[in-house]
């Protein structure tokens, strides 16, 4: 079996060679794929140094699966290229997630919109991942009426330039370049991705959109605040959730006890980015009844947004079709 990897000399790139290693990938036949400045370096998979190739070389390659990991503009233009060739494509960028005829997917959740044809998937966004794992058998049980939301979330999900300038900062060095326009280290700032007309900015829509369209339900009224944090092991998130009728405390903590990829934190015990950085778990804590709203509820949520929150969501993706594929 013949597996692309798209953006692999990025950050999120990066971990998913490390995944795929991980996770038993290491008989497949791993391409390694980035832009014109990278061809010819080697970067390490299962032991061996395999050198990076352009991408149309990869294409003519005709691999099985595809990951990407490469931005929006690279999957809008070459993922239907890849696909045309019989290729599966699993896209970590924005440029498929709203599409209606495009799977979006968390395999815990939702991997049945899966049909045998489809040759893009899309890999929803890092917060939104982490997110509805902790949601879903809740909706499925109380159906929920609302969200709202506050992310806390790591500079790693705006690659390693964004570390680099932290670093620089933290050093008293003026960054080489400017990940943000902003300083990062001992400060953080309110937005994610650009402006919007209506003053949300695009990871908080994505938040909504792509919450409606995993857990299948656009009544559900969501609202949300991105805020960049000066840490690198992973997004938080504070999410208030009411539901449609009154819930069991005891149930709701046992739908989430008993939730695959999920830990739950319990009684004043809760995680912290820094202890989640490596790990593939949504850790889910600080779940408490909220008093002042009737059938609402709160909790804290923390993964490790370059793993569960992307590389780790796109190779289990992968390891799914590949089973169901070879029954």
């Amino acid at each position: 079996m013949k597996i692309a990897v798209v953006g692999a000399t990025g950050l999120v790139g990066s971990v998913i060679l490390k995944v795929l290693e991980e996770r038993g990938f290491t008989n497949c036949d791993v391409i390694a794929v980035a832009s014109e400045k990278s061809v010819g370096k080697m970067v390490e998979f299962g032991g061996k140094n395999i050198p990076v190739i352009a991408i149309n070389d990869a294409i003519s390659q005709s691999p099985d699966y595809a990951i990407f990991s490469a931005g929006s503009g690279v999957s809008t233009q070459y993922a239907p290229l890849f696909a045309k060739q019989g290729t599966t494509v699993i896209d970590n960028s924005s440029a498929w997630r709203k599409d209606e005829n495009i799977p979006l997917v968390v395999p815990e959740i939702n991997f049945d919109v899966i049909k045998q044809n489809d040759r893009i998937i899309a890999n929803p966004n890092c917060s939104t991942i982490q997110m509805v794992l902790a949601l879903f058998k809740l909706h499925e049980r109380y159906r929920i009426k609302r969200l709202v939301i506050s992310t806390y979330q790591s500079i790693t999900g705006t690659g390693m330039k964004a570390i680099e300038q932290l670093e620089a900062e933290e050093r008293g060095c003026k960054p080489a370049s400017m990940a943000y326009e902003w300083p990062i280290h001992r400060n953080l700032f309110p937005k994610g991705g650009d402006f919007l007309p209506n003053g949300y900015t695009t990871e908080e829509q994505k938040l909504v959109d792509e919450t409606r369209k995993i857990l299948r339900d656009n009544s559900i009224s969501v609202t949300a605040t991105v805020v960049r944090v000066p840490v690198v092991g992973g997004h938080s998130e504070s999410v208030n959730i009411e539901f449609h009728e009154n819930y069991d405390m005891d149930e709701a903590l046992s739908l989430l006890e008993n939730t695959d990829g999920l830990t739950l934190m319990h009684s004043n015990d809760f995680q912290m980015p820094m202890y989640a950085e490596g790990k593939d778990e949504v850790f889910v804590g600080r779940v408490r009844r909220d008093d002042s709203q009737p059938n609402s509820l709160n909790m804290w949520i923390v993964a490790d947004n370059l793993r569960k929150g992307a590389a780790t969501n796109a190779v289990a993706i992968l390891e799914q079709m590949v089973k169901t594929r070879n029954k």
